[in-house]
């Protein structure tokens, strides 16, 4: 008797977890973007060239991950199609090039908590693009669908709002003091370059959603996902080298040495490219782009508060506000989508599947019929019973 309660809180915890698996490892992520974002900004701080630093974090992430790949996939990796290979190239430009160089040379115009607080975005321009290349449907009529579109278009307001007004700057209890001459200046520079900074941050964010609409449809072609990880860094590490080549030629911009010009390509290539790249690619593969996304509310407070203590940055009422009306619409679409999931009939499909999967055949030798034993999951609360059903042969 004590065994099977055991096993049935066992049981019940493991389905808890398997339902909790997709939230942990998107709110991971979280905190990985987080540290990019500070790390990455002082590093640029210091004078390292964005372009240098892309090539370095992508390389990074594919000599890491690539002993993995060979390892652990290599019984279960596909054969190399063209259009895979051409999938993994422009991913490699969305993502490391054009999304990773966008989006620093836009933080270098505003800050790390501004730039994290626009990448809200991703998710509304990613449910936009999806719906373009029909990974997403919408049914207008039903709630969910009305709610993952009014969440779009507030998420867009926020935006908006945050590139419009900046607002007066709040000062928190652990903020830097500085003088006010220092402030006026520093704010009227801030000021000439604000707007094309938010542009180039929203074109990144462009281009990030794009990367993540390609990547859930790359990675059914291409299951093998540390391998296409690897691949997709490796992509951007070479075409990110041809960028760098051309506007960067002065070796000393090169050079790194035992401070943030080396703790940023590994942190960023490591965490932020591919353990990212391989993570999102999990769940992809059961709750799709949008869900992935919808997380970047929290990156976007854990930047705020680490951008102030660490970068002295100031944090201003439009983006606050802006922010908080980009966190509403975004989990607005959250919302719609996590009814598309739960009346996804591909998703019951494949458990009525693994359900008759369970199903063990018996043969006996003295009977003329045959047999099968089936295991009854008919009910979560209580343990699994065996029946033995005879069927004609």
């Amino acid at each position: 008797m004590g065994d099977d309660e055991q096993s049935n809180s066992g049981g019940r915890f493991g389905v808890m977890m398997k339902k909790l698996k997709p939230y942990l490892l998107v709110v991971s992520l979280q905190f990985g973007s987080a540290g990019m974002y500070i790390i990455s900004m002082a590093t640029l701080n210091h004078g390292m060239n964005r372009y240098v630093l892309i090539v370095y974090r992508n390389a990074t992430a594919a000599l890491v991950l690539a002993p993995f790949a060979l390892v652990l996939e290599r019984k279960t990796r596909p054969k190399m199609t063209i259009s895979t290979f051409f999938n993994i190239m422009v991913l490699g430009f969305l993502e490391p090039v054009i999304d990773q160089g966008f989006t620093y040379l836009g933080m270098k115009y505003t800050s790390a908590s501004f730039a994290s607080a626009i990448m809200n975005a991703v998710p509304s321009l990613t449910f936009v693009i999806a719906v373009i290349f029909r990974v997403e449907t919408v049914k207008i009529k039903e709630v969910r669908s009305q709610a993952k579109v009014i969440g779009t278009l507030v998420t867009f307001a926020g935006a908006l709002l945050m590139t419009l007004y900046k607002g007066p700057v709040i000062d928190l209890l652990w903020s830097h003091k500085t003088s006010s001459h220092h402030e006026s200046s520093s704010s009227t520079t801030s000021n000439q370059h604000w707007i094309a900074g938010t542009l180039f941050i929203l074109l990144g964010s462009v281009a990030w959603s794009c990367f993540y609409v390609l990547q859930s449809i790359t990675v059914k072609k291409y299951p093998a996902n540390i391998s296409l990880s690897c691949l997709i860094c490796l992509a951007g590490a070479l075409q990110g080298s041809a960028v760098a080549f051309t506007v960067e030629r002065r070796p000393s911009a090169w050079a790194v040495g035992w401070d943030s010009r080396l703790l940023a390509p590994l942190y960023t290539g490591i965490i932020s490219s591919g353990i990212t790249y391989y993570v999102q690619g999990l769940v992809m593969k059961t709750r799709g782009p949008v869900f992935v996304t919808a997380f970047n509310p929290l990156c976007m407070i854990i930047v705020s508060i680490l951008g102030s203590i660490i970068l002295a940055e100031k944090l201003h009422l439009g983006s606050i506000i802006g922010g908080m009306v980009i966190a509403f619409g975004l989990y607005s679409v959250v919302w719609g989508k996590s009814k598309d999931y739960g009346t996804n009939p591909a998703v019951q499909s494949n458990t009525t599947v693994k359900d008759e999967a369970q199903e063990l055949p018996i043969t006996n030798a003295n009977a003329i019929s045959g047999a099968k034993l089936v295991i009854d999951k008919s009910s979560i609360d209580q343990p699994s019973q065996m029946q033995l059903k005879t069927v004609q042969i």
